[in-house]
């Protein structure tokens, strides 16, 4: 066990030189519950398929607060007849957005790299969907 913890914590303290963009908990099944493991993802440099759907995921987080950002914006600019037909339109386009990307994993299912296509998916369409929001931004100003 003492053998296994000095392992664990050169790793650690090797990894630790790299410049990690994300940081993920997990748990190991051969140590106790309340041992954790933190694994570095540098995603710039992703290894594993892990790290690259880690990475995706967190890819098209970020495209998502740009979307979220970019309707925020545009919503009281809106007279109350275009905001309400804005409204309907997201709620539409979230709707298609995530049955699209669902048919694009589907032909992955079950493999590892189906959820870096389904994020994959998710970041490209919700960033032509900002592009989009932020013309109309500038249009109406």
């Amino acid at each position: 066990m003492r053998q296994l913890l000095l392992a664990l914590a050169s790793m650690l303290t090797l990894s630790s030189l790299a410049t990690p963009t994300m940081t993920m908990a997990g748990t190991t099944p051969d140590l106790p519950q309340k041992m954790r493991l933190v694994q570095k993802f540098n995603c710039n440099n992703a290894q594993t398929q892990a790290a690259i759907n880690e990475c995706t995921k967190l890819s098209y987080q970020n495209a998502d607060k740009k979307l979220n950002q970019a309707y925020q914006q545009l919503l009281p600019t809106l007279k109350r007849s275009r905001k309400e037909k804005l409204i309907a339109a997201q709620v539409a386009w979230v709707k298609f957005r995530d049955n699209n990307c669902e048919f694009e994993r589907s032909e992955n299912e079950g493999g590892s790299i189906a959820p870096s296509i389904y994020f994959g998916c998710l970041e490209n369409t919700t960033k032509l969907r900002t592009q989009q929001l932020q013309e109309y931004l500038k249009s109406d100003r």
